[in-house]
C-alpha cells in the first residue's frame, strides 16, 4: 500500500482509530456531569476515563520511538485495561440501586484481585507466560505482541466479571418497558476484539496487539448514550369501585351503577338493549371458563377486567344475573411484565452463551493445545481456573433462566430425581442416602437442578466424604436435603440464599438458584440444623400426590 507524506496508511488508520476512541471517551466525561446520582456519575466517568487512557496508551505504543518506551506504554494499557472492569461493576451496582460497590469486603476483594492480576502481568519478564514480543514489518513496522497463556486467562476472568454487571443491568431492564436491544448490541461489541486478536495471527494486514481498547471505548461511549437519561415509569391507575351491570333473564341490560357507566360508556342509553350487542368484548369472556379477563382500550390506555356473573332475582317473577367487572389491570400488567422479564433474561442468556463463552472457549482451547505440547502444574491450574470461570457463567445463565414461570407440573418421585441429580455431582467419596417413596407435583428438570445445586453446596462446605440425605418431611407436605457438614450459622440463615453469598470457593449463586426454583414452584425454603450437625434445607408448600409422601423424616 502506497504511503502518503511518508506515513503508511495502515499506520495512520490504527493510530487514528485509537486516537479518536480516546478523544470520544474524554469528551464523553463532560456529559456525565449531568447525572444526579454521585456514585453512578463516578462509575461512568471512571469507565470513560480509563477507556480513554487505555486507547491513548495504544497510540503511544504504536508511535513511541524505542522498544523500551513502547513496552512501558503497553504496561500502562495492561493496568488501566483491567481496571475498566472495576469501573464497569461500580457503575452497574450504583445505577441499578445496589450497594455492592460500597461494601468494604467486596471493595477489598476487588482490590486484591486487581493487584494479583497486575502482579502476573508485571512479572512477565520473569515467566514469559503473559506475552512475548517480536519485530514485525506488516502491515507496517511495529512491535508485535504475541499473547500468552496468562493473557487469555486474565481476559477470561475479565469477561466473567463483566457478565455480573450485565446481569444486574438486564434485571433492571426487565423491570422497565425499555427496549434492551441496544444493550445487547453493546455486549456483542465486546466479543469483536478477541476475533481481531486471533485473526491477527493469520492476517498480515492486522497488527498483533491488543484490540480491546477500541471496543471498550465504543462500549463506554455507547453506555453513556444509552443511560444518559431517566427510565420512564409505569403509571398505574388508582382503585375504583367495581362496575356492576344487572341483566334480565334474556341478557338484556336492566340497570348499572355509576362505576359501570364510567368504565363502559357504551352503556349510556342501552337499557333494554342486548348486553352482547352493547358490550360484545365483555360478553364474549363472560361465559368463557378458561379466560375471563377482557382487554379494553379506555381513555387511551389498555385496561383489563375480570368478568363474572351471579344469578340475580329482583322480585318473585323476574330473574336474571348480575355482571361484575373487577379491575385486574395491576395484576395483568404484572404478569405481562414477568413475561417480558423472562424474554429479556432469555436474551441475556443467549448473549452470554455466545459472546462471553466464545472468548473463554478460545482460552480453554489454547491451554489444551499448550498442554498437548508440554504439561505443567501452571497449565493444570490455568485449566482448572478456566473451568471455574465456565461454571460461574453457567451459574449466571441458570439463575437467569430459572426465574421463568413454570407451566404445568407433573407428579415426580423424589428418590428417582435425587439419584439422577447425584450423577452430576463430582464427589466419588461422598454418599447419598435416599429412603423415601414420596411423590409430588413439580417440574422434573428444574427439581433436578435444585437438588444438584444443594448436593454441590453440601460437598463444597462439608468435604469430599460428606453424606447427604434426602427425604420427606414428617407431618408436613414437603421434603428436605440434609448433610453432615459444618452447618449454617444462625445469623446467616436468611442471607445464605442471597445473590453472591458464599463462605468458600463457590460462585455464590448455587443457593440463589435453589431459592429461585423453589419460589417458581410456589414453595418456601428454609435452612436449619441437621441431626448430624450439618445443614438441613426444608421445602414446604409442596403438593404431594401419593400415599407415603409424608413419611417420617
Amino acid at each position: 500500500m502506497a504511503t502518503y507524506m511518508g506515513l503508511d496508511p495502515w499506520f495512520v488508520a490504527y493510530v487514528g482509530a485509537f486516537g479518536l476512541s480516546a478523544l470520544a471517551c474524554f469528551v464523553g466525561i463532560r456529559w456525565t456531569f449531568g447525572i444526579e446520582d454521585a456514585d453512578t456519575r463516578r462509575g461512568l466517568a471512571g469507565l470513560l476515563a480509563l477507556s480513554g487512557v487505555w486507547a491513548l496508551a495504544q497510540v503511544a505504543f504504536l508511535t513511541l520511538p524505542t522498544v523500551s518506551l513502547r513496552l512501558a506504554a503497553y504496561y500502562v494499557g495492561l493496568t488501566v485495561g483491567f481496571a475498566t472492569v472495576g469501573a464497569w461493576l461500580y457503575f452497574c451496582s450504583a445505577y441499578t440501586g445496589r450497594s455492592l460497590h460500597r461494601v468494604p469486603a467486596y471493595r477489598q476483594a476487588a482490590l486484591g484481585v486487581f493487584l494479583a492480576v497486575l502482579a502476573v502481568k508485571y512479572t512477565n519478564p520473569l515467566h514469559g507466560y503473559y506475552f512475548t514480543t517480536a519485530t514485525a514489518t506488516m502491515p507496517f513496522p511495529h512491535l508485535a505482541i504475541e499473547h500468552g497463556l496468562f493473557h487469555w486467562l486474565a481476559m477470561g476472568l475479565a469477561y466473567a466479571l463483566s457478565a455480573v454487571g450485565f446481569f444486574m443491568l438486564f434485571e433492571l431492564f426487565a423491570q422497565t418497558d425499555i427496549d434492551a436491544g441496544p444493550l445487547v448490541v453493546l455486549v456483542g461489541l465486546l466479543g469483536l476484539p478477541v476475533v481481531a486478536n486471533v485473526a491477527a495471527l493469520r492476517l498480515p494486514w492486522l497488527v498483533e496487539t491488543t484490540h480491546e481498547p477500541l471496543a471498550v471505548a465504543v462500549f463506554a461511549v455507547g453506555t453513556l448514550a444509552l443511560f444518559d437519561g431517566r427510565f420512564e415509569t409505569v403509571r398505574l391507575a388508582g382503585n375504583v369501585d367495581d362496575p356492576v351491570v344487572v341483566l334480565d333473564r334474556n341478557d338484556g341490560v336492566r340497570q348499572f351503577n355509576a362505576a359501570a357507566r364510567e368504565t363502559f360508556p357504551e352503556l349510556r342509553g342501552a337499557v333494554g338493549e342486548s348486553f352482547e350487542r352493547t358490550l360484545p368484548a365483555v360478553a364474549a369472556h363472560l361465559d368463557d371458563e378458561d379466560d375471563r379477563v377482557v382487554e379494553l382500550d379506555r381513555d387511551g390506555e389498555t385496561r383489563y377486567y375480570m368478568v363474572s356473573s351471579n344469578p340475580f332475582r329482583a322480585d318473585s317473577s323476574t330473574g336474571g344475573r348480575m355482571v361484575l367487572a373487577t379491575d385486574v389491570t395491576r395484576t395483568q400488567r404484572y404478569q405481562n411484565e414477568i413475561e417480558r422479564k423472562n424474554e429479556r433474561l432469555s436474551q441475556f442468556a443467549s448473549v452470554v452463551s455466545h459472546d462471553l463463552r466464545n472468548p473463554l472457549n478460545v482460552a480453554q482451547g489454547r491451554v489444551e493445545m499448550e498442554r498437548g505440547r508440554r504439561d505443567s502444574e501452571n497449565l493444570e491450574l490455568a485449566a482448572g481456573s478456566l473451568d471455574r470461570m465456565e461454571r460461574l457463567i453457567e451459574s449466571v445463565l441458570t439463575l437467569a433462566r430459572e426465574g421463568e414461570d413454570i407451566g404445568d407440573l407433573e407428579p415426580v418421585t423424589l428418590a428417582a430425581v435425587a439419584e439422577a441429580a447425584w450423577q452430576h455431582v463430582d464427589a466419588p467419596a461422598a454418599t447419598l442416602e435416599v429412603d423415601t417413596n414420596g411423590r409430588f407435583d413439580a417440574d422434573e428438570i428444574r427439581l433436578q437442578q435444585l437438588l444438584e445445586n444443594l448436593f454441590r453446596n453440601s460437598v463444597e462446605h462439608g468435604g469430599d466424604d460428606t453424606t447427604v440425605s434426602v427425604g420427606m418431611l414428617a407431618g408436613r407436605d414437603g421434603f428436605y436435603v440434609a448433610d453432615d457438614g459444618s452447618g449454617v450459622p444462625a445469623d446467616e440463615r436468611e442471607s445464605v440464599f442471597e445473590f453472591g453469598h458464599t463462605n468458600g470457593d463457590g460462585s455464590g449463586l448455587g443457593l440463589t438458584i435453589v431459592r429461585t426454583i423453589a419460589e417458581a414452584h410456589g414453595w418456601e425454603v428454609s435452612v436449619t440444623d441437621a441431626d448430624s450437625g450439618g445443614a438441613r434445607f426444608e421445602f414446604t408448600g409442596v403438593e404431594t400426590v401419593a400415599p407415603g409422601a409424608t413419611e417420617a423424616a
